[in-house]
């Protein structure tokens, strides 16, 4: 029997007891359970069973009051989990984890009552407290050449296993069967650990949501990884990763027995072009000798004062100095290795007391949320992915989507929020966070696309005037160049038209940029990249154009 069917079987097993800390709820709607009265009495039987079993309770949903498996629609069991959301929030509480089973799968599973003609059951773990603060979450972006060690790293610093010499510790954050086996990550993954009083909370097996969501819990603070792609064909994604998270820093990977190379510099061109605090980590240290690793070293220390920044060498200065000096201009550089484990503490020491700075002081701001991922799950219906660009969200929030091919937004909901599997009632800016969405199917979001206050007046963007430099080029910019532009979310090819007919490489200039196949939301102030071939700039949105 597998662990999580028999979660449902000990719990209709243990039954409601009057001391106890299981609840069978065949269901939980607003119209009845969320009124005046009805919630406080609710919200006090809840907190009594979370007190009952010490600290966490558990809610059976979709049963009959004597455990029979009555099985409820999937939209009435999210719904259920709303209203239970907001019941945990008032008993100081919230929502660990939920499973569902189809109530034909499950019906071999009960110990009494029959099954019924259809629908989902659902179990809900409740633990005593709420979710730790906002400026307790900070996130980071790596980047780096393919093969340079970036999800090795990762994969050592949230485990805290050693690496094999082949990579092992990757394997930990490739999502794609052809990424396993050819080596390579094809797209974004998710990586995440943190610290308690006692220090790091690590994953035992990322493999598993409930080790993340494990995490989670325990942490008092949490570090989650965007790990991107260092192949040349996914510099599209990487750019992705960088450009349409709400980062708090960047983590560049050089190798020491590969040095910087020409992915290196676009990388580290993109990571500086946004602004983000970074700090370099030279891996693979085991591989070379003492003289390769201070060669790799100045080399590293000179592309950093190539492109104007100043490198400060943490096993020079120490940690404090890297603390205090990390910015926009000044770039900590580690030696690292994840097979024997050298400069992973001194990472470690600066995760655990780095400063959040994405959204940090957003949170009083309007809710917005660029999609990046979508997905459907049962039970739970479409769920938008992304970081909390700006405000707060929160579960039974009526927002808009958008904008859709014809410039329209749609009304929706929001069914449940998760961080990493972990479900909670709230989210602030700079939280990475699947969004559960009610009033429309997965297949009508796309990543771009996004989230709004329902009270917003929002207008899709077609074209729009930017200052824009031009990093390199082969030949000239001229009118009706068609770079792919990277804002936010939005990947999407765009004409360039410059302000004079022509920018050289080096060049900075105005220019006027329109969207080729779809309108978006974009905002005075936003920065982005573009890319084509080999050509590549940045740029800042200056003024907006409402679609005609």
């Amino acid at each position: 029997m597998s662990p999580d069917r028999a979660v449902l079987e000990r719990a209709i097993e243990r039954g409601e007891q009057e001391g106890g800390s299981v609840e069978f709820k065949e269901r939980l709607t607003k119209d009845l359970h969320a009124t005046e009265g009805r919630f406080e009495s609710l919200a006090a039987q809840l907190r009594h069973r979370v007190l009952s079993g010490d600290g966490e309770a558990t809610y059976v949903v979709g049963v009959t009051d004597d455990g029979g498996l009555a099985g409820i629609e999937p939209e009435t069991f999210s719904e259920s989990m709303d209203v239970l959301s907001l019941l945990a929030e008032e008993a100081g509480a919230h929502i660990d984890d939920v499973e569902t089973w189809g109530v034909d799968e499950a019906t071999s599973t009960a110990a009494n009552g029959d099954a019924g003609t259809g629908g989902i059951v659902g179990v809900a773990t409740i633990r005593e407290g709420a979710v730790m603060g906002d400026d307790e979450h900070i996130v980071v972006g790596t980047a780096g050449h393919v093969d340079h060690g970036k999800s090795t790293l990762v994969g050592s610093l949230v485990t805290g296993d050693a690496d094999d010499g082949e990579g092992g510790t990757r394997s930990f954050l490739d999502v794609q069967p052809h990424e396993v086996e050819r080596g390579l990550s094809a797209d974004l993954s998710y990586g995440v650990y943190g610290f308690d009083d006692d220090g790091p909370v690590r994953m035992d097996n990322p493999h598993r949501k409930s080790d993340r969501a494990r995490v989670v819990e325990e942490a008092d603070r949490l570090v989650s990884f965007v790990d991107t792609v260092g192949h040349e064909p996914w510099l599209r994604t990487t750019i992705r990763g960088l450009v349409g998270q709400k980062l708090d820093y960047g983590l560049l990977t050089v190798a020491a027995d590969d040095g910087p190379t020409k992915t290196t510099r676009e990388h580290l061109g993109i990571l500086l072009a946004t602004d983000l605090p970074t700090m370099v980590a030279i891996t693979k240290a085991d591989l070379v000798d003492e003289d390769r690793l201070r060669e790799v070293e100045r080399e590293v220390e000179r592309l950093l004062r190539e492109v104007g920044k100043t490198p400060l060498r943490v096993e020079r200065h120490g940690v404090d100095a890297a603390l205090e000096e990390i910015s926009e201009t000044v770039v900590p550089v580690l030696t690292t290795s994840a097979v024997t484990m050298d400069g992973l503490d001194q990472l470690d020491e600066l995760f655990e007391r780095l400063p959040k700075t994405a959204g940090s002081d957003r949170t009083d701001e309007d809710f917005t949320m660029y999609v990046d991922r979508t997905y459907n799950v049962t039970g739970v219906g479409a769920v938008a992915s992304g970081t909390i660009r700006s405000g707060t969200v929160e579960a039974g929030d009526e927002l808009l989507l958008g904008p859709m091919q014809d410039g329209s937004f749609r009304e929706v909901e929001v069914r449940s929020i998760e961080m990493h599997y972990h479900r909670v009632d709230e989210a602030q800016a700079g939280r990475i966070v699947g969004i559960a969405l009610k009033g429309i199917a997965e297949v009508d979001i796309d990543r771009g696309m996004v989230l709004l206050p329902r009270e917003a007046d929002p207008t899709p963007v077609r074209e729009f005037e930017a200052e824009v430099m031009v990093l390199n080029h082969p030949t000239r910019i001229g009118d009706g160049y068609e770079p792919v532009v990277h804002i936010e979310t939005v990947s999407e090819a765009a004409a360039f038209y410059p302000e004079g007919g022509q920018l050289l490489p080096g060049d900075s200039g105005e220019a006027r940029v329109r969207f080729k196949f779809h309108p978006y939301y974009v905002e005075e102030g936003q920065r982005f990249v573009f890319r084509e071939g080999s050509s590549k700039g940045v740029g800042t949105v200056t003024d907006v154009t409402p679609v005609e």
